[in-house]
């Protein structure tokens, strides 16, 4: 069935009803935050409200854990530090000039990302997730794992936009300069 733009019960518009709400996992990384301004972007556009989510993966931290470089005795100072760290960066991220007349609310989670991620989708009755396609994890976590953002699309239960990271193409003309020069001894 294809609707039209007057096609709604309640006789509103399908641009006035399309992603009325965003969800912008964000984990502060540059390809985070370049889809926290393209979701900026998006809101400015059809006058929407953007969740801002940050997870503290705590999975991250028991691994750690694990193997030691974070003893247990540490753990509750150490998510307390990514707490603190979270709330300072979201509070830059939405005084930005990027965020200004954006409804925005940000919101702190403590788990697995993609699990958080999918559950406030569901609870807030979000209707499209903006996300980056790389974030902070390592090649070796992303064989062993999967990324958060193929998880979020399989799980959330509504549309994902993933924004790629900008990966930069050095030209053999670049390559060159860019080598460190040969000393002779």
């Amino acid at each position: 069935m294809i609707m039209m733009a007057g096609d709604f019960a309640d006789g509103g518009t399908m641009e006035s009803r399309l992603f009325q709400k965003k969800l912008v996992p964000i984990d502060f990384s540059p390809c985070s935050k370049k889809a926290f301004r393209m979701a900026m972007s998006m809101a400015r556009m059809f006058q929407s409200e953007v969740i801002v989510l940050h997870v503290v993966d705590t999975k991250a931290l028991l691994a750690l854990n694990a193997l030691g470089l974070v003893p247990p005795s540490e753990e509750r100072q150490q998510k307390k530090r990514l707490r603190h760290h979270a709330r300072v960066q979201a509070r830059r991220l939405l005084a930005s000039d990027e965020a200004k007349g954006v409804a925005v609310r940000r919101e702190l989670a403590e788990g697995s990302p993609f699990v958080e991620i999918a559950r406030t989708v569901r609870i807030e009755k979000v209707g499209l997730v903006v996300m980056g396609s790389y974030g902070g994890m390592g090649e070796v976590d992303r064989m062993f794992f999967g990324s958060t953002a193929e998880r979020v699309v399989r799980t959330a239960g509504c549309p994902v936009l993933t924004v790629p990271q900008a990966h930069t193409i050095a030209s053999p003309q670049n390559a060159a300069t860019a080598r460190p020069k040969e000393t002779r001894r």
